[in-house]
């Protein structure tokens, strides 16, 4: 989707340069690359390296804060610092929505509305301080400001919406990249035969996020499921995935460097500019919209009613297996038992000193780093990863990590991590 609108309102000469990219074919290409990276690049760090949501949100915040600091400095749109503060606007948004749903417990339908409703606060305000939501006019501090926190909250929504289709739905990754796709395909019909340039960009930008997050889960997921209701894909793993998608990013950024075939400037001046809107066909279009819409709530509708294995739940993983303290880690590299277990006496100290806030933490990323390891510590000894499984069960419970009590009472954190350090002795 090309935009040139806004013929009677933009004009050649500006005070100031444009701050973002000409929409392009390049502008969606690389913006589906960052949004596949946001997906597998927090699920990488977050998970296989073990440093766990929380501190991986508090890491990508900083970082978001720092890149957005030097691009809101530059005068002018420039290709490498614009596009590194979207991809990492793709990962911190991803990981926000992530909190919410993994860490507070907080319904996917929830997010969704949240930020829906976020979404059209900022929109709102955009408007009715700047009288115009258009990308081709980010001439302003003020208006680039407004940019990049719609774009914040369009990731988060986008990853929410996106994750809340697929446990209605139970789709596997690889079709569930059919419907974001589909749905841009169509808005970029409507905008085609004349519907308002600013409402298709928006839309179709929000669309990206879910179509290049099933893209990445469907490249990284293994090709068969552990469980029941878990992604299958192309099991080229986080790490790899992210590699690929950034290099490709790194490629598109060189060639939009060298050739500045996206600088508005520099498109203006080798292109005809679209020369007004037709009113009747804009509300023409705005009826397809809402057509599109009710036909997307009819197919989920649809699809959830089919029979379907969603994700497996979180439930008490209570073992009947019992093993002698030590037994059932014994075939576990002593790498990550020692890991395991300098976490646990950390949780278990802070508790018994009387930080709760330190042992929760501590028993958080405790939890996370016992998921990293599933893969690769369950085949080893499935019996041993069960029993350990229900003790670190328990232990979460006692702190109302993935259940919904609050947390309990810390001699009960005590007794379950003083259990849960035997087993893993």
């Amino acid at each position: 989707m090309t935009m040139t609108s806004e013929a009677g309102t933009r004009s050649s000469r500006r005070l100031r340069l444009n701050k973002v990219p000409e929409v392009t074919v390049w502008f969606w290409v690389i913006k589906i690359l960052c949004t596949t990276v946001g997906e597998s690049f927090a699920d990488w760090i977050n998970m296989k390296l073990g440093v766990g949501l929380v501190d991986t949100a508090w890491i990508f915040t900083a970082v978001f804060v720092v890149v957005l600091a030097v691009q809101l400095r530059l005068k002018r749109y420039v290709p490498f610092p614009y596009w590194l503060t979207v991809v990492v606007v793709s990962v911190t948004g991803t990981l926000y929505t992530d909190i919410l749903t993994d860490q507070l417990n907080v319904p996917l339908w929830i997010s969704s509305a949240v930020f829906s409703v976020l979404l059209a606060v900022v929109f709102g305000v955009w408007w009715l301080r700047e009288r115009t939501l258009s990308i081709h006019s980010v001439t302003t501090l003020s208006r680039e400001s407004f940019y990049w926190l719609t774009v914040l909250v369009t990731f988060a929504l986008g990853t929410a919406t996106g994750d809340w289709t697929l446990d209605l739905t139970g789709w596997s990754p690889g079709v569930s990249v059919l419907l974001p796709l589909g749905l841009i395909a169509a808005i970029t019909a409507l905008w085609k035969f004349g519907a308002n340039p600013v409402l298709s960009f928006w839309l179709a930008y929000i669309l990206t996020r879910p179509l290049g997050a099933n893209i990445g889960d469907w490249l990284a997921s293994p090709k068969v499921a552990q469980n029941p209701g878990d992604p299958t894909g192309l099991a080229l793993g986080t790490f790899t995935t992210s590699l690929i998608f950034l290099a490709l990013i790194l490629a598109t950024v060189v060639y939009l460097t060298a050739t500045r075939s996206d600088v508005t400037e520099t498109y203006e001046a080798t292109h005809q500019p679209q020369v007004g809107t037709d009113p009747r066909r804009e509300r023409t279009a705005l009826v397809g919209f809402g057509l599109l819409a009710a036909a997307t709530a009819v197919l989920l509708v649809w699809a959830h009613s089919r029979p379907h294995v969603g994700p497996a739940p979180e439930t008490d993983a209570t073992s009947t297996v019992q093993l002698a303290p030590g037994q059932a880690v014994k075939n576990f590299p002593a790498a990550k038992v020692s890991a395991l277990r300098a976490l646990a006496s950390t949780s278990l100290k802070d508790a018994k000193a009387g930080d709760a806030k330190g042992a929760h933490a501590a028993a958080q990323s405790l939890r996370d780093l016992w998921d990293a390891d599933q893969s690769s510590l369950q085949p080893l000894d499935d019996t041993g990863w069960t029993a350990v499984d229900a003790q670190m069960d328990k232990v979460l419970k006692t702190f109302g990590i993935d259940h919904p009590n609050p947390p309990l009472p810390a001699a009960q954190q005590e007794a379950e991590l003083t259990t849960l350090l035997a087993d893993l002795r």
